[in-house]
């Protein structure tokens, strides 16, 4: 069989799935979940065991250690993925919520409910992990999903899916509602992204390359996020120690995520007494900084930042700091240089929240708190397939409710149209 005959097979056994998923109930769904979790757990050994030739393979491509250590499963690894099902069996099921419900003057009853979005083409890098996470989001809130994970984590992913769909059967759900595209070949992806009449969404999940690459060449809705160039505004009445704490840990916690914080805007009433100290402390945390020139005024020992500075997603130990004049101008430099996926302010004044929090266009806009809040598990979505910084269908996490859309039901009692 050729791959292409592959691909496509997977895709008509997925909407068979997924129409087959409708009829399931949370209960059955739920015990799924927890069916899945009970075999990661029983079978630890063997899923480091296939891990290991990832690893092995990884390791003999060069691959960075950044890269190394997102595709390693160990057993806390493990321990967490099962742990995640069981959290995700105990979130409310979205399906079937009646959201909205009016009666027209000719006494029809119009309504609005939540079903799945259908099939979902789930395209990462990197993680195994993730592939237990896409699944339980895609099962409990529906959905079927067609897994295509990076060629470096092939032997684990295909191992995963393998346990994942034996939970399903044994539960009565069709196995086909988690598939993984069982081939590293490249082409696979651009198959994938042509089926337009078999799957309804696609989710790339990774770096900007990839990213790009699925948007440039899908026939097929994407929801996507490029990158995450986040601020921080520490506005004139901002508490400073405050301010420190929150910009230290939205560039310090975990620098190599798209929620941490990649530009500081400081106001200018604030930047004399701010900034030395603040850069002080990023500089001793390993941080290089990169200022603008009134920065660099208030602290020669940093390097001037350039234009291409100010857009730069740095997902490391870097920072470009600018002072501005005003909220204005904070407010003006995210809408240049932005990707609308997080921005936060530190401020006491209460017009400031409002209008920030009115004007900053991003996913997630936070007060007097990290950018790296911007998640679904800190939200309290439970879990996330990722993080989507266009507007259509979802902005911002991805948790169950945003795997699904709404339909029209309408009650009536023998009603014609005039």
């Amino acid at each position: 069989m050729s791959i292409a005959s592959m691909i496509e097979s997977i895709g008509v056994e997925a909407r068979k799935a997924a129409r087959d998923l409708r009829q399931i109930r949370r209960d059955r769904k739920d015990e799924a979940l927890e069916r899945m979790a009970g075999k990661l757990l029983e079978n630890n050994d063997a899923i480091i065991h296939e891990n290991r030739k990832d690893l092995t393979g990884a390791h003999e491509a060069g691959l960075p250690p950044a890269m190394i250590d997102r595709l390693t499963l160990n057993t806390p690894v493990i321990q967490s993925m099962a742990e995640g099902l069981r959290e995700v069996a105990a979130l409310p099921d979205p399906v079937g919520e009646v959201t909205r419900m009016w009666t027209r003057p000719n006494g029809l009853r119009v309504g609005k409910t939540r079903i799945p979005l259908g099939v979902i083409g789930f395209i990462y890098e990197s993680r195994p992990n993730v592939t237990v996470d896409a699944a339980s989001l895609c099962l409990k809130s529906g959905n079927a999903v067609i897994l295509k994970g990076g060629s470096e984590a092939i032997h684990s992913n295909l191992f995963l899916a393998g346990l994942l769909q034996e939970a399903l059967a044994e539960t009565g759900i069709p196995r086909n509602v988690v598939q993984v595209i069982p081939t590293t070949d490249r082409e696979a992806v651009g198959i994938l992204l042509g089926l337009e009449d078999l799957v309804d969404i696609i989710i790339p999940r990774g770096g900007e390359g990839l990213i790009r690459f699925v948007t440039d060449h899908s026939r097929i809705p994407v929801l996507k996020h490029y990158k995450g160039v986040c601020h921080v505004y520490v506005d004139r009445y901002a508490d400073l120690k405050m301010a420190e704490e929150i910009c230290f840990n939205a560039k310090v916690q975990r620098p190599g995520v798209c929620n941490a914080m990649e530009t500081m805007l400081v106001h200018e009433r604030v930047a004399g007494e701010f900034i030395p100290r603040m850069i002080t402390r990023l500089q001793d945390a390993g941080v290089e900084i990169r200022g603008c020139p009134k920065t660099v005024a208030l602290a020669p020992n940093i390097k001037p930042a350039v234009e291409s500075d100010w857009p730069q997603e740095f997902l490391g130990l870097v920072l470009a700091v600018k002072i501005v004049s005003s909220m204005d101008e904070a407010l003006d430099h995210i809408d240049q240089y932005g990707s609308h996926h997080t921005e936060a302010i530190v401020t006491d004044n209460y017009n400031h929240v409002q209008r920030f929090l009115a004007e900053a266009d991003s996913s997630v806009v936070l007060v007097n708190a990290s950018t790296r809040f911007n998640d679904g598990n800190q939200l309290g979505l439970g879990a996330e397939i990722g993080i989507n910084t266009s507007k259509l269908h979802a902005f911002g996490p991805m948790g169950l409710e945003e795997l699904t859309t709404t339909k029209f039901i309408v009650y009536g009692q023998g009603q014609t149209r005039q």
